[in-house]
């Protein structure tokens, strides 16, 4: 299987749209700014949090949509994927010198694609926003140190809206070989706490903690999590591939490992790839959502 990370954004588009926390997403609604609204997407993707709102109907008539991704490919796919999905979803679609002006009726969104590392974008004092948005980010960064440069983003009285923070659960159902599955998890886990750019296998519940110490009045928050299993003899839209990159991510993260026999994990991959193609998986992951308000 050829593995591509704007595909896979692409097949968890489902798998998140279950997963949010529809208490937090409800506080979101309640608290967001009428327009003109002007939103920060960190570590965007392709846009898919983007159309979801839209979807959703949460952006009011007037936005400015800044989607910041380091990867030039994802940035590429963003400038192909939406002007596509907006002609099937009764979007006009304009090229801009900064991106890509969407339009229906009289809801207007601006979208600036930026590609740049984060931090690198933060010094370039970008004008604030009203709502910043990291959609499964903050695990990867280290912690706490992270958060006042991304808060700063924020104008006073804006909302941060933080979701899909991993934090320390993986479940694959059915168990193949109960001490190798639990070992291979673990190290899985350690890997993350183990990132040469920072992460945290906790990061849900450590979240809580870091929020405070920043200042950042915590507004609503609740558990996002994934959970992937087949109905009727199928995984729905595209989460089959969903499935097989995360065993990618796996594969990457454990391959060589010493503390793992290489023949035993390779059997165990193809296994679960196996279960996957015989609809058969189940995967469930624990995270974390978060809507806070600006450093006070």
């Amino acid at each position: 299987m050829e593995y591509s990370f704007p595909q896979y954004l692409l097949a968890k588009q489902s798998v998140d749209d279950r997963a949010l926390n529809k208490d937090v997403l409800q506080a979101l609604r309640l608290h967001l700014s009428p327009s003109p609204l002007r939103v920060i997407e960190l570590g965007a993707g392709i846009g898919t949090m983007l159309t979801r709102l839209l979807r959703w109907d949460i952006l009011p008539p007037t936005a400015t949509y800044i989607l910041l991704d380091q990867m030039p490919e994802n940035i590429a796919h963003a400038h192909q994927w939406l002007p596509l999905w907006a002609g099937q979803n009764g979007w006009q679609a304009q090229p801009t010198p900064q991106g890509i002006h969407l339009q229906r009726g009289e809801q207007s969104v601006q979208v600036e694609l930026i590609q740049a590392d984060l931090f690198d974008y933060i010094p370039q004092k970008p004008q604030p926003a009203h709502l910043l948005i990291a959609h499964a980010v903050l695990d990867l960064l280290p912690m706490p140190q992270s958060l006042p440069p991304l808060l700063s983003l924020l104008q006073p009285g804006g909302l941060a809206w933080l979701t899909i923070n991993f934090d320390g659960v993986t479940t694959l159902e059915p168990t193949l070989h109960p001490e190798l599955d639990s070992r291979i998890e673990s190290l899985y886990h350690l890997s993350m706490d183990k990132r040469p750019s920072g992460g945290d296998s906790q990061s849900g519940r450590h979240l809580f903690g870091h929020l405070k110490q920043a200042k950042a009045p915590i507004l609503a928050a609740g558990a996002s999590d994934w959970v992937v299993y087949p109905y009727n003899g199928e995984y729905p839209a595209q989460e089959a591939y969903f499935l097989h990159f995360i065993l990618h991510f796996f594969e990457e993260s454990l391959t060589r490992h010493p503390s793992l026999d290489p023949h035993a994990f390779a059997h165990w991959l193809q296994e679960r790839h196996a279960q996957i193609d015989r609809a058969e998986l189940v995967y469930i992951a624990h995270q974390m959502d978060f809507l806070v308000g600006a450093p006070t």
